[in-house]
């Protein structure tokens, strides 16, 4: 062994080398022919990878109507074959046609994707969620965004008018904007509804028109609607549509607007309500009330003084309309408009063959519904029960 300025021992092929200084660590040399990796150098990638060429598509500006259609490229930068399993759109304007479902390792694919912009104005961002088995990034999300504009804007598309119970009018205002360069020019507008009158102001010639829909006295309680329809002379919108919708409340308002009764004899005493209320502005007061049904007690309370009234009506035990007969509740207001309410009161009719039996009560005061064998019409008497026999017999 040679001492020099350092001292080296070879056991079992490991060399320990000392130089002026304590032993270094064992180092155990690579096996022949095997790579060897630089410290700090990353892991190679695993599994599927998927990388969106634009993960965002901007459209910029589209007309209201015209499809945007735009085809995602994504590749496969992983070492497995990618999967793509689903494409999920955001919602049902956005639609994706035949996406490629497999990519080998370095190669491309493709999702093609369709936005409907038929109910959109102004701004709007779509989204696609992708599923793959890429486990980074088992979902990945696609952007459509953009601004949509209407050559003719009419806002609202759908104008309500609503009458209070104390109004004699109602009118609305629907607002049109010409976006286009060249000047624009309206026609009368036509409405299918008489009950409803349409006028055009113009506030700058050729650029902004106000539509003004009113409804036509007397008012008729209820919901309404209309179509308002204009021609212009733009090509891009030759015709205008608007609809229109007028809610009158009523002044007196009735629920239920019928009593319906279980079919008779009823078995038990009944005791349905019947509510009024006021939605008027000024007092209500009702007198008067009664009922055409036989034996039947009404009750008037006044929850709201003025405003809201209920009438309880108490049918007896064994209670039936005659067949044919009709029966009503009535009842006078103040309101020169309703001078008095009616609901009418019917009764479901048995079914064809059923037998319905009122209970009766024994001598003991005993609650007892009769076998159906002892109806009035029926010769068959249902023998007594026996008691039961004691023990020892």
């Amino acid at each position: 062994m040679h001492l020099g300025l350092g001292l080296a021992l070879m056991v079992s092929g490991t060399v320990l080398v000392r130089a002026d200084g304590p032993p270094a660590a064992a180092q155990t040399p690579a096996p022949a022919g095997a790579a060897v990796t630089p410290a700090g150098t990353p892991a190679a990638p695993s599994g599927a990878k998927v990388q969106f060429e634009t993960p965002t598509y901007d459209f910029g500006r589209a007309k209201k109507g015209d499809p945007i259609k735009h085809t995602f490229i994504f590749t496969n930068t992983g070492c497995e074959t990618l999967e793509i399993s689903n494409v999920r759109p955001g919602c049902g304007c956005t639609a994706a046609g035949e996406w490629t479902k497999k990519v080998e390792p370095g190669k491309t694919g493709t999702i093609p994707i369709q936005v409907n912009t038929a109910n959109f104005n102004g701004p709007i961002m779509k989204n696609v969620s992708v599923d793959s088995n890429d486990k980074t990034q088992p979902t990945s999300v696609l952007y459509i965004k953009g601004t949509v504009w209407t050559p003719i804007e009419l806002t609202p598309q759908f104008a309500m008018i609503n009458v209070p119970p104390d109004g004699t009018a109602g009118s609305t205002v629907v607002r049109i904007m010409n976006n286009l360069e060249e000047p624009l020019t309206l026609s009368k507008p036509e409405v299918n509804n008489t009950n409803f009158s349409v006028t055009i102001k113009t506030n700058q010639p050729g650029k902004e028109y106000e539509m003004v829909v009113s409804v036509i006295p007397p008012l008729k309680t209820g919901y309404s609607q209309a179509q308002v329809t204009i021609k212009t002379s733009s090509t891009n919108a030759p015709i205008l549509t608007a609809n229109i919708g007028a809610n009158v409340q009523a002044a007196v308002t009735v629920i239920p607007a019928q009593l319906t009764l279980p079919p008779g004899p009823l078995p038990n005493q009944t005791m349905p309500s019947i509510t009024i209320q006021n939605n008027a502005t000024n007092m209500l007061t009702l007198s008067d009330y009664s009922t055409t049904a036989k034996d039947v007690q009404v009750k008037l309370m006044e929850a709201n003084p003025g405003h809201l009234f209920t009438a309880t009506l108490t049918f007896p035990q064994g209670f039936e309309l005659p067949e044919g007969d009709k029966a009503e509740f009535t009842v006078k207001t103040s309101n020169p408009q309703f001078p008095v309410l009616k609901v009418p009161i019917t009764q479901m009719k048995r079914p064809h063959g059923a037998v319905q039996t009122v209970p009766f009560k024994t001598s003991s005061g005993l609650q007892v519904s009769p076998a159906a064998g002892n109806v009035a019409g029926n010769s068959k008497i249902n023998p007594p029960l026996q008691p039961l026999p004691t023990k020892g017999q």
